[in-house]
């Protein structure tokens, strides 16, 4: 059942569906995602289980504000918090110690706990709602701190960016929030704090050069300090794959492809800034924007149209290697390895 977020009686029924150990749907402003408790080993272990994703990949807690950190980690090193100054609500999470006994089924049984506060309007009255202390009864139980809320999409398919893609992935039974398109498209940038020195564990909207302008150091990469690396999501070598096939190609190597198959071509979809030839009328083609937020915002929806048009090869031009790029980058190479 898909629920107009903006409305309050929608934000209310999916509090209590919250509380009382249910899964939601809920829009924030990198993808949707399925939510529940994340106090709740039992309901976090439904998240598990409508995904098929394995019990000890660890998931993301979302807070309605820096307060809620204090429920969830132990410790807050400077760095971090400079993080959290400058880009709460939005699309970054840090991982950071967990505190001992809280959300242990939600990280996986780790030892740290990631946690972001997301941008969106409809996701935060959710979480605010969800958190209020009192009116047990007419709320569905006691107050939620934070929600664990993973994409929701079966487990290394492509992310979901509407309320339909989410009832489409996983049915018309789970109660989803619509809160529109998402803005950003692709998934929180992801900042390991445990360690400490700020490392980037997946890349996204928050770029390495804005952690580093406000946190005054340069964040490593996952391969720069191997050791004691937690688990993350979204982090596996194969991951937001469509049902088709995806190749990554320069711009020289498409037009090649396309010259060499000529009007036999079929079942096949191109992405690329490039102005591309074919003879063929059989092909799915659709142009990527040249800017790098604009091809993040539309990029999963693409991927899903591609899959709905019965293709069976995704061709992307590569995209460019300016910084700005790196998360598109990072979620293209992940589907293109499954």
């Amino acid at each position: 059942m898909i629920l107009d977020g903006t409305q309050p009686a929608s934000i209310a029924a999916a509090a209590r569906a919250v509380r009382s150990g249910a899964l939601l749907g809920l829009p924030t402003e990198t993808v949707y995602g399925l939510a529940a408790d994340a106090s709740s080993d039992t309901a976090v272990a439904q998240i598990f289980a409508a995904k098929g994703r394995p019990s000890d990949h660890p998931l993301i807690v979302h807070v309605a504000n820096a307060e809620g950190i204090r429920h969830f980690a132990s410790a807050v090193p400077g760095f971090a918090q400079k993080l959290v100054d400058a880009f709460w609500p939005g699309p970054l999470t840090l991982i950071l110690p967990r505190l001992p006994g809280v959300a242990t089924a939600a990280t996986g049984g780790q030892d740290s706990v990631g946690l972001r506060c997301p941008a969106h309007p409809v996701a935060h009255a959710l979480l605010l709602a969800c958190a209020t202390p009192g009116d047990g009864d007419a709320l569905g139980g006691p107050p939620v701190w934070g929600v664990a809320a993973p994409s929701a999409n079966r487990f290394g398919r492509v992310s979901p960016t509407t309320a339909r893609h989410v009832q489409d992935e996983l049915g018309a039974g789970l109660l989803v929030l619509d809160g529109g398109p998402c803005e950003v498209g692709i998934e929180s940038t992801i900042v390991d704090c445990t360690r400490g020195v700020p490392v980037l564990l997946r890349p996204g909207a928050v770029t390495r050069e804005q952690i580093e302008a406000a946190c005054g150091t340069a964040p490593l990469s996952r391969d720069d300090l191997p050791a004691l690396t937690p688990r993350a999501s979204g982090t596996l070598e194969a991951h937001y794959a469509p049902a088709a096939k995806v190749r990554l190609m320069d711009a020289k190597a498409l037009q090649t492809g396309l010259d060499l198959l000529g009007a036999e071509a079929a079942h096949i979809a191109v992405y690329a800034r490039a102005a591309l030839r074919t003879q063929s009328s059989r092909l799915v083609m659709r142009r990527m924007p040249d800017d790098a937020a604009a091809t993040a915002q539309q990029l999963f929806a693409v991927l899903r149209g591609f899959d709905d048009d019965g293709v069976k090869l995704i061709w992307i031009e590569t995209p460019p290697a300016e910084p700005e790029w790196e998360g598109v980058r990072d979620r293209l190479q992940r589907a293109s390895a499954a």
